[in-house]
């Protein structure tokens, strides 16, 4: 399965940056990278049925930055293990569960337009977890 999505992860811990074109999913993904996550892919990420995430072949290597031109970077498959929809905003200080299918697996999903601290946020989450 290819996703339109970008994705990263964190000592193996993938998560897969979701939403419409212009939405934010490559920035995202270079904030975390900033941070110490690596590329898994951008713009198309490839998601095997056990939800290990890998960048298709024409793409592997590259991110793109609005306004710089395609980056390369390193990067290598991993299991995701969180979802982020920047379609999307979180009407809740303290938001519910929320999951997204992929495979038909739950996927853990937060929701992130237009939250500045959001690569700080996942992050941590992909280092700690969440408290349900």
């Amino acid at each position: 399965m290819i996703l339109h999505a970008s994705s990263v992860a964190w000592q193996g811990r993938g998560v897969l940056i979701l939403g419409p074109s212009g939405s934010g999913k490559s920035t995202l993904a270079l904030e975390l990278m900033a941070h110490g996550a690596v590329l898994i892919a951008d713009d198309r990420t490839e998601v095997g049925p056990d939800l290990t995430a890998r960048a298709p072949a024409a793409l592997a290597g590259l991110i793109e930055a609005r306004g710089v031109g395609l980056l390369r970077a390193d990067h290598a498959p991993a299991r995701l293990v969180l979802a982020v929809d920047l379609g999307q905003p979180e009407p809740d200080r303290l938001p519910q569960m929320r999951h997204s299918l992929v495979h038909d697996m739950r996927l853990p999903l937060v929701l992130g337009q237009g939250r500045g601290h959001l690569a700080y946020a996942i992050l941590q989450y992909l280092k700690g977890g969440r408290q349900a």
